[in-house]
C-alpha cells in the first residue's frame, strides 16, 4: 500500500551513509570542475575509471559519475542523438545502457547489430555528444524486459537452468559473447572509446542459484578483452551474495537499509558509493494505477546524494517505448504484464520532450557544474481521425499463414517447430481442436498467459491467471464443433527464481469435464515486423459498424513533410497490437492505465502510411490521433499525489494514511486487476 501512496522519505537511508563516507559540509554543495574530463577533450588515456578511497578518479583526476539510463532499443534510432544531446545539456556526464541478448540473437546463431540495434553507433554518438558510457552487457540485464532480456529459445531445453553454469546456458552465452564482446571491446576507454565501466549481470544477489556463476561471467568478459572497471549491481538485501572479489559493488535503491552501507564498507572498504539505479518511479502494468513520481522527493534525494559524495545513475533519463512485445512482467502481486509505454516518469517524456523535472535538474546541475545551452524541441502536428477502415477476421487470415503444426497434445510456443527450429518467442498461438460434447473447460494453470476461447468462431470467454474454468455449451444440432483457444504471451517474468518456468502458450493439458483434449492444429502468430505486409490477404472489407474480433483492421494516414511524432488513442478499441508501415508498435488494452500509443515520426514517411490493428475483441469504426500522450487518468494522478502530500515518514502523514487505508482496497479492486471482463466491456 505504501508503494501505491508514495515512497517514504527515508527509503535511501542517506543519513546512515555518513558513517561510512568522508564528510562534506552538509550546508554547501561541492563545486565540480570536470569540464576537462570529457571524451572529446581527454586525449591521453593511460588510467581509466578507478575507485580511489572515497571517490572515483578518471585519468587520475577526481570524477563524479552523473549518469542517466537510455536504452537504445526503446528509442527510435533517428532520435538517439537528440536524446543524448539533451542528456548532456541537462548536466549529465555519463550514459548507462543495457544490451538485450534476446533482441541481438532472436534465433540461435542469427545476430542483429543494425538499424535500431546498432549498439556501436549509439555508443559512438554518446561519445560525440561528450558522454562516457557504462555498459551493461548481461547476459541477463533485467530492465523490465521479457525474461530479463534472455532469449526465449533457451527454454527449448527442458533442463535449462538460466543464469547458472549449466552447460546449456553457458554454451549459448559464450557463443553470444563471441559476437558481442569483439564489437564493444575496441570502444573501451584506454583504446580511445567512451566505455569507462562494464556491469556484470544484474541483481544476481537476489537470484543466487549458482555461487560460481558470477565469476564465470566475469571470466567470459575479461578473457574476450574487457579491461575497464568492472562492477556488480544489487539491491540492499542482495548486496553480499551478488558481489565479486576485486569488483566494485554498486547498489540499487530497492531495500536500502543502514546495513547496506555497512555491508558496502565491509566488502570493499571506504570506496565511493555509486547508486547504480536511482529512480522516482516504477514501470506501469496493465489494469493497475499509473505510477507518478514525486519531483520534490526526487530533488531532495539528489541534493543529499550529491552532498554526501555519491555518484548515481538516474533510471530512466529517457525511458522510451516497449516496442513490439519486448516488455516483461512482474509477479510480486499476481501476474502483472508491463504496458507498452516505458515513460517511467523520466526526465524526458516517452516522445523525448523535456519535462519540468528536466529543467529542475538542469538548474541544479548548473549550480555545481558547467552545462551546454538549451535547445528548442520540435513542434508536434495534429491529425484528423481516420474513419475509412477495412477489416479481415482472423479466421479468414488463417489460410494465408505458414502451415500449422499438428500435435496430439498442446505444445508451448517455445517448442513449436517454427523459425528454423528456434520456436516462437512472442505474440499469440492459436490452438484448434474439435469437441463432441459440452462441459466444464479447465486449464489447471496451463494457459500462459491469456487465452480467449471460441466455439465455432463465437467468443465464449477467457482463461488466464485469474480464471481457470469456463463452461462450454455445445450446439445439440451439430455432431462436433471447433474449439479454439487464442493464447497471448503477455510477457515473461523479468526477474525472480521462476524465470526457468516461463514457457508460454498451452504449457500442458486442457480438460473438458476432466478429460484432456487431444489432436490440436496449432498456428503460430508471432506477429513479427512485416507480418502485415507478407501474411495478410490483399482484399479487405470496408468497416460499416463495430466488427467482432479477433480481426485485423487497416487504415491509411496521410502525412506531411517532415513527419512528426503522434499518438494513437485507443478509445473505442478493446485489446490488441498496432503496426505502422509493417513495424509492430506495441500492445494496447482498455483496462489502462495507458490510453495512447506513441508513433515515432521516424516510422512515418511523407505521403500515405499504413496502420494495421489486430483487435482481439471488438473494433471501433475510427482511429483517433492526438499530439499528446495519455499514460494515466487524472483520478490516478490525484490518488498517487497523496503520497506527496502525506509522507509516511512523518507522524501526520502516517496518521492520515491510517485514516484513508480502509478506502484504498475498493479503489484497487476497481482499477488494479486486469480481469477479462474489463477488456470486453
Amino acid at each position: 500500500m505504501w508503494t501505491f501512496l508514495g515512497r517514504p522519505e527515508c527509503i535511501l537511508c542517506l543519513s546512515s551513509a555518513l558513517s561510512t563516507m568522508a564528510l562534506y559540509n552538509l550546508k554547501e554543495l561541492p563545486r565540480l570542475n570536470q569540464t576537462h574530463l570529457t571524451p572529446l577533450l581527454l586525449v591521453t588515456r593511460r588510467v581509466g575509471l578507478k575507485a580511489e578511497r572515497s571517490q572515483f578518479t578518471l585519468e587520475g583526476s577526481p570524477f563524479r559519475i552523473i549518469s542517466g539510463t537510455i536504452d537504445y532499443f526503446r528509442i527510435p534510432r533517428q532520435k538517439w542523438r537528440i536524446s543524448l544531446r539533451m542528456m548532456r545539456d541537462c548536466g549529465f556526464n555519463t550514459l548507462t545502457t543495457h544490451v538485450p541478448w534476446n533482441l541481438h540473437e532472436p534465433a540461435v546463431g542469427q545476430f542483429r547489430f543494425t538499424e535500431n540495434l546498432d549498439l556501436i553507433t549509439f555508443i559512438t554518438m554518446a561519445s560525440g555528444e561528450g558522454l562516457w558510457v557504462i555498459l551493461c552487457p548481461g547476459p541477463y540485464v533485467g530492465s523490465d524486459l521479457d525474461l530479463g532480456g534472455l532469449p526465449s529459445w533457451l527454454l527449448k531445453d527442458p533442463k535449462m537452468k538460466l543464469r547458472t553454469t549449466y552447460k546449456g546456458f553457458t554454451g549459448a552465452m559464450n557463443s553470444y559473447f563471441d559476437h558481442l564482446v569483439p564489437r564493444i571491446a575496441p570502444f573501451q576507454y584506454r583504446k580511445g572509446g567512451p566505455i569507462i565501466a562494464v556491469q556484470i549481470e544484474n541483481e544476481y544477489g537476489s537470484y543466487y542459484m549458482d555461487k560460481k556463476y558470477m565469476a564465470y561471467v566475469k571470466k567470459a568478459l575479461v578473457s574476450r578483452g574487457i579491461s575497464e572497471l568492472l562492477m556488480t549491481a544489487d539491491d540492499g538485501l542482495g548486496l553480499r551474495k551478488g558481489h565479486l572479489k576485486n569488483v566494485l559493488a554498486t547498489v540499487h535503491m530497492k531495500n536500502i537499509r543502514k546495513q547496506t552501507y555497512e555491508d558496502l564498507e565491509s566488502i570493499q572498504g571506504r570506496s565511493p558509493i555509486l547508486m547504480m539505479v536511482y529512480t522516482s518511479n516504477s514501470f506501469d502494468t496493465w489494469g493497475a494505477l499509473r505510477h507518478f513520481g514525486d519531483p520534490q522527493m526526487l530533488m531532495k534525494d539528489v541534493r543529499e546524494m550529491f552532498v554526501l559524495g555519491f555518484s548515481f545513475n538516474f533510471y530512466m533519463f529517457h525511458g522510451g517505448t516497449n516496442f513490439g512485445f519486448i516488455g516483461g512482467a512482474q509477479s510480486s502481486d499476481g501476474y502483472l504484464p508491463v504496458v507498452t509505454s516505458y515513460d517511467y516518469n523520466g526526465l524526458l517524456t516517452e516522445v523525448g520532450a523535456r519535462t519540468p523535472e528536466y529543467r529542475v535538474f538542469q538548474e541544479f546541475f548548473r549550480t555545481v557544474t558547467d552545462i551546454s545551452n538549451k535547445r528548442k524541441p520540435a513542434n508536434i502536428f495534429t491529425y484528423a481521425p481516420l474513419k475509412l477502415l477495412y477489416f479481415k477476421t482472423l479466421w479468414e487470415v488463417l489460410p494465408h499463414l505458414d502451415r500449422p503444426t499438428k500435435s496430439v497434445k498442446p505444445i508451448p510456443m517455445e517448442l513449436l517447430p517454427v523459425n528454423q527450429g528456434n520456436g516462437q518467442s512472442f505474440g499469440y498461438t492459436l490452438y484448434e481442436t474439435t469437441i463432441s460434447h459440452g462441459g466444464l473447460l479447465t486449464s489447471r494453470g496451463h494457459v500462459q498467459d491469456r487465452g480467449q476461447v471460441f466455439l465455432d468462431n463465437n467468443h465464449i470467454g477467457v482463461l488466464d491467471h485469474y480464471n481457470d474454468e469456463l463452461p462450454i455449451v455445445k450446439n445439440p444440432s451439430k455432431k462436433t464443433q471447433v474449439l479454439r483457444i487464442l493464447v497471448e504471451n503477455q510477457g515473461r517474468l523479468t526477474y525472480g527464481k521462476d524465470i526457468n518456468k516461463q514457457r508460454k502458450g498451452l504449457t500442458g493439458d486442457i480438460y473438458l469435464d476432466k478429460i484432456p483434449l487431444r489432436h490440436f492444429t496449432i498456428y503460430s502468430l508471432e506477429l513479427k515486423n512485416a507480418f502485415t505486409q507478407k501474411k495478410l490477404p490483399k482484399s479487405w472489407e470496408i468497416v460499416t459498424s463495430h466488427v467482432q474480433g479477433p480481426a485485423f483492421f487497416l487504415s491509411h494516414l496521410r502525412v506531411a513533410d517532415p513527419p512528426q511524432d503522434i499518438f494513437i488513442k485507443i478509445k473505442g478499441w478493446a485489446k490488441g497490437v498496432i503496426f505502422i508501415n509493417g513495424q509492430i508498435l506495441g500492445r494496447y488494452w482498455n483496462v489502462g492505465p495507458q490510453e495512447t500509443l506513441y508513433v515515432p515520426g521516424s516510422w512515418l514517411h511523407p505521403g500515405v502510411n499504413e496502420i494495421v490493428m489486430f483487435e482481439e475483441l471488438k473494433g471501433s469504426v475510427k482511429i483517433q490521433l492526438t499530439e499528446e500522450a495519455n499514460l494515466g487518468t487524472t483520478f490516478q494522478r490525484a490518488i498517487s499525489a497523496l503520497g506527496t502530500i502525506f509522507s509516511p515518514c512523518t507522524i501526520e502523514g502516517l496518521s492520515m494514511m491510517l485514516i484513508i487505508a480502509p478506502f484504498i482496497p475498493p479503489i484497487l479492486r476497481r482499477y488494479n486487476r486486469p480481469h477479462p471482463s474489463a477488456a470486453s466491456s
